[in-house]
């Protein structure tokens, strides 16, 4: 990350607080404290749970469970740490707006659009997914069977971007629903799962630890095949960040964030965690695919009918959910890109009814060419984009621990005054927070043939968001010249000791007075 903002000097509360109402013009606080809580809760429960769970099985066996704990862990202290940025400054522009505050406009810049592609992937995962749960019930009609998966992948990405339009009030309602189902559903699962390995289930087969230690044990691949699925279990939990930005259109934030955020450490070892166990505990690790969900696999496995169906349906609103977030973030994050000058002018449009229309619209495009992957490659359609996500999604995290980090160390040298809601053992767990992030990227590299190209693909991303950089930075240092501190739709910071010393440098002949030709410490 740059330090064109390294010296940035803190700001008063008043001034804070005319800076959020100006970076707020807009956007109407649409969401309530109730859909918040759900939001919070089923925000990371959606496609990577309930379908690609299936494969994580199938390739690590029941040690993904223990992966599934420990991305559960770092998840949660990264939503800390977003929550005590939060405090600091509630955003919808969330740690995109961080990023530029303690790390200037080029490192935003960067962070932005890779969240961006990671979420624009998502939309293909999960248009993909909703194909492959719809294309399921094929087995009951010949009409479904012969659906096409990329049509139904286009009509899925057309029906959520047309909802997510309508207002955010539409939005939170949709969420809280979609959680509500998706909660009640595991629910249920844990409940049935606990009663059959204790009491056995309808058609008899064998439960408890026995499916794993005559399977091959906790690792029956090895150690290397169980890590390498780690882009996976990450994926699973994108979205946790996604309360965060909900910041920005709630109802005093600074009470309803906290309580959301301390509500996750159960959710990960109750939902996550105990469904992964339970489910290595009713069925071989063998019975599970990458091509069906675990739990559709469990339910149809005991003989009831009606039971698979039901649950499949289920998945489906997962899958919709999880686009439906994909969609408002993308739109919010990109909108506070716009409002820095670095995106296009059009996706910093809104609605009036507060909708960043040109945002959502710019991700629903990446997500129709997804419908286009689906069309020639339907079979490795979710692998591929599941690749870049997770990396998309690795940055985004890493663009919340470093700002924190970087406030925390402001807050130390009295530049900043820490909130009362904060962190555990910051710096420390910031540090350790990168080392898993570095980690998980290396893994993935590992996973060969999809991981490694996916890696390596970003030898062209990065040439290419560069070259965005160069045509978009005239723009960006444009408007940040024209305010000093945090202000306009959404902050952008110039010190005063940077500005004074462009003016100074533009007195020199053949400056270009550009913030980032100066020589900053």
């Amino acid at each position: 990350m740059d330090s064109s903002s390294s010296d940035t000097t803190p700001t008063s509360r008043a001034e804070s607080n005319n800076q959020y109402v100006a970076e707020q013009e807009g956007y109407s606080k649409g969401l309530t404290a109730r859909q918040i809580n759900m939001i919070a809760i089923g925000s990371s429960i959606g496609t990577g749970l309930f379908l690609g769970a299936g494969g994580g099985l199938a390739d690590a066996g029941p040690a993904l469970f223990l992966l599934y704990a420990v991305a559960g862990f770092f998840g949660y202290l990264i939503l800390r740490q977003l929550g005590e940025l939060v405090m600091h400054r509630p955003s919808s522009g969330s740690f995109v707006s961080y990023t530029r505050e303690f790390y200037g406009e080029k490192s935003a810049y960067f962070v932005g659009w890779m969240y961006w592609l990671s979420w624009a992937s998502t939309t293909v995962v999960d248009a993909t997914a909703m194909a492959i749960y719809v294309k399921w019930f094929g087995q009951y009609s010949q009409f479904v069977a012969d659906l096409p998966q990329w049509l139904l992948a286009a009509v899925v990405l057309v029906v959520v971007m047309i909802t997510n339009l309508i207002s955010v009030k539409v939005f939170g309602e949709m969420e809280f629903w979609f959680a509500v189902v998706k909660v009640s559903a595991l629910v249920v699962f844990l409940v049935v799962g606990i009663l059959f390995v204790v009491f056995g289930t309808p058609t008899g087969a064998p439960t408890g630890f026995s499916l794993i230690s005559e399977n091959g044990g906790i690792l029956p691949h090895g150690l290397l095949p169980a890590l390498v699925v780690s882009q996976g279990v990450v994926f699973a939990y994108s979205g946790i960040e996604l309360v965060g930005i909900t910041a920005g259109e709630t109802e005093n934030p600074r009470k309803t964030i906290p309580k959301a955020i301390n509500t996750v450490i159960l959710r990960i070892a109750l939902f996550y965690v105990g469904s992964i166990l339970l489910l290595t505990l009713l069925l071989p690790y063998t019975a599970y695919s990458a091509d069906e969900s675990p739990f559709v696999t469990f339910f149809s496995s005991i003989g009831i009918d009606g039971i698979g169906p039901i649950m499949q349906l289920v998945v489906i609103t997962a899958a919709l959910s999880s686009l439906n977030a994909g969609l408002y973030s993308t739109g919010r994050i990109v909108h506070s890109m716009a409002m820095a000058g670095s995106a296009p002018r059009f996706t910093g449009k809104m609605t009036r009814s507060g909708v960043p229309a040109g945002g959502i619209v710019l991700t629903v495009g990446v997500g129709a060419l997804g419908v286009v992957l689906n069309y020639y490659v339907p079979e490795e359609a979710f692998s591929i984009v599941l690749n870049i996500s997770a990396i998309g999604i690795l940055v985004g995290w890493a663009a919340i621990t470093l700002p924190h980090q970087k406030f925390v160390r402001l807050s130390k040298q009295g530049l900043c005054q820490r909130p009362a809601y904060r962190a555990p053992f910051a710096p420390y767990t910031n540090w350790l927070t990168m080392a898993f992030l570095v980690g998980v990227m290396i893994l993935v590299a590992l996973d060969y043939p999809l991981g490694t190209l996916t890696v390596a693909s970003m030898a062209v991303v990065v040439p290419v968001l560069i070259v965005g950089w160069f045509l978009v930075r005239d723009r960006v240092h444009a408007i940040a010249a024209e305010r000093e501190g945090f202000t306009g739709a959404f902050p952008v910071v110039v010190s005063s000791s940077v500005a004074e010393r462009g003016r100074r440098r533009d007195e020199r002949p053949g400056s270009s007075g550009r913030v980032d030709d100066l020589e900053l410490p």
